[in-house]
């Protein structure tokens, strides 16, 4: 594809205005009214070395380019140039890249040669898997398709809580109130009853609490009958969580959670120790961080137990170790904010300057219209269940419409699942926001399922098309693009064309919202362009590069949807 940017630039520098072509493609805008032209250079900066006023720069600059074969128009509007593009030659090659490339266009391989680690999801185990864990489990998810899009090696990363005091508190609520029956015929929901209850019996009989951190200090001493009830609850829970992943698609790489980490844990308390970093503060292992106006790192309870701080710190150094690593991004709530700078500060002091490559990805918290979920008070809505419904949903919808050539099961799974991703990666991560059904399930406007009907829309379009028609799309057998010129058509080339650099922002500021807003501007436009446009006409040129378009347009939402973790029906 022409970076159309820094051809612009080289044929500015030519000028000798006193920049490069690097300096000069960074200097050229993009205006948001096409009125102003397809790109736009701003001659403000090269007043103070040219001596001159911006506006003759830029009348100057126009003069000197606008007769290059790569612009229709060129003008000077105030200190600015503004440049219009060839038409024909940009829907050209536009859509010839999109169809050569297929479903790689969009990626690039800025990446190449790095390895990125994504750690996403990480519920705990013996715990529900609720509507709260789909944002960093999505979010995540995105992220790591984003790195992997741009060519980097991903490796992902579920960091399962699978240890701590909780663990106690379980174990001495199943021996109290559990069965095994019990637990075998729903697990989750049943270990959620127990931890209910404990959290209900410990408010009366603080004594409870002591048993759970002396059957805790068992389990990090291996006691054979804390460990073997500890692994049950471990299993049973990916058991019931591996439905959930399937439902989303979502794979990976690890599952070493917390306790993977309990072994490497006395090599990083030796490591503080040595280097005169960790002190006792009333019974517990600490790290002073006062000199960074924080709190101290707990690194060990006054019992000897461990923390969080600890397993991230050991954690981190492992992956280093391991993955040799370019980044090692954290996809976890905003509330642990705090938690991240005091252990990479802690790593920092230790004297490892890669803590700088370990980012933490925060995103805003999900609360019920009645108020904060609540694992202890047994307030949760899992998150199958808003999966199941979601699917539900969808099949009610469709069932109302012609279903004819249609599986619904697999488009009800296919829109209701997305509807939901979709939902999730449209706003900035970092916003608060209410669960609310009605909002999940809404497939109206700015949704999922709108993005994913405009995919079936161009499918129809181009199954009215002959093989032949087809054949010459394939293999850019076009003369020319003079039919799609139109500014419906040109407008959605130049959302199309601007998707790989998209894809990089997006990767870049670990923020999928940035694609999926892109997204739906595309799909807005194709629904415009095949309103606007005859485009089954007779004229065979004609028809054949107006289709060419809808198969650039189709090719590229499915490329973007599968960035984001949804599917692409051809019939909806």
């Amino acid at each position: 594809m022409i970076d159309y940017k820094v051809q612009i630039a080289q044929i500015i520098a030519k000028q000798e205005i006193g920049l490069t072509a690097e300096e000069i493609a960074e200097m050229i805008e993009v205006p948001t009214d096409p009125k102003n032209g397809d790109f736009a250079f701003p001659c403000f900066r090269l007043a103070k070395t040219m001596r001159k006023a911006p506006q003759m720069i830029a009348a100057d600059v126009a003069s000197s380019i606008e007769n290059e074969s790569i612009f229709d128009k060129v003008e000077q509007v105030n200190a600015y140039v503004n440049m219009f593009i060839c038409k024909d030659a940009f829907v050209r090659n536009v859509v010839s890249e999109v169809v050569s490339l297929g479903c790689e266009y969009g990626k690039s391989n800025v990446g190449e040669g790095k390895t990125v680690i994504v750690e996403f999801s990480s519920p705990n185990i013996a715990k529900p898997f609720h509507i709260g864990h789909i944002r960093s489990t999505v979010i995540g998810n995105s992220i790591y398709k984003l790195y992997d899009a741009t060519g980097y090696d991903v490796v992902r990363i579920n960091h399962l809580g699978d240890y701590g005091t909780q663990f106690g508190k379980m174990i001495v609520a199943y021996r109290l109130w559990g069965s095994e029956e019990e637990l075998e015929k729903n697990p989750i929901k049943s270990l959620l009853k127990y931890y209910t209850k404990f959290h209900e019996e410990a408010e009366k009989d603080p004594s409870l609490d002591d048993k759970a951190r002396e059957t805790f200090a068992k389990l990090e001493n291996g006691e054979p009958e804390e460990v073997e009830l500890w692994k049950r609850f471990r299993e049973l829970s990916l058991e019931e969580f591996s439905r959930v992943y399937k439902m989303l698609d979502i794979e990976f790489d690890s599952y070493a959670g917390e306790s993977f980490y309990s072994d490497k844990m006395p090599a990083v308390l030796k490591e503080l120790k040595d280097k005169n970093l960790m002190h006792e503060s009333r019974g517990a292992q600490i790290v002073d961080l006062e000199d960074y106006d924080m709190p101290p790192a707990v690194i060990t309870k006054s019992d000897g137990s461990s923390l969080y701080a600890t397993r991230d710190i050991a954690a981190a150094i492992y992956r280093k170790q391991h993955y040799d690593f370019y980044k090692n991004i954290y996809v976890v709530a905003t509330q642990q904010n705090l938690h991240f700078k005091q252990w990479k500060q802690v790593l920092a002091l230790m004297g490892y300057s890669w803590e700088k490559d370990c980012i933490h990805v925060p995103f805003g918290l999900v609360s019920l219209e009645e108020g904060t979920m609540s694992t202890r008070k047994g307030r949760v809505v899992f998150l199958e269940d808003v999966l199941n419904k979601a699917v539900e949903k969808t099949r009610e919808i469709i069932s109302e419409k012609n279903t004819s050539g249609i599986d619904i099961d697999e488009i009800s799974k296919e829109v209701g699942i997305g509807a939901v991703i979709f939902q999730e990666l449209s706003n900035n991560r970092i916003k608060d926001y209410v669960f609310s059904w009605d909002k999940i399930l809404n497939f109206d406007g700015e949704t999922g399922p709108y993005v994913q009907y405009t995919h079936a829309r161009a499918s129809s379009v181009l199954r009215n098309a002959s093989q032949q028609e087809l054949d010459r799309i394939k293999s850019c057998d076009i003369k020319d693009f003079s039919y799609v010129t139109s500014d419906s058509a040109y407008e959605l080339t130049k959302l199309i064309y601007r998707v790989p650099e998209v894809v990089r922002e997006a990767a870049a500021k670990y923020e999928p919202s940035i694609l999926t807003r892109h997204l739906i501007d595309i799909a807005q436009s194709f629904n415009r362009f095949y309103h606007d446009e005859h485009i089954l006409v007779d004229n065979e040129e004609e028809k054949v590069e107006k289709l060419a378009l809808v198969y650039a347009t189709k090719v590229t939402i499915a490329n973007c949807l599968a960035i984001l973790g949804i599917k692409a029906p051809d019939k909806m």
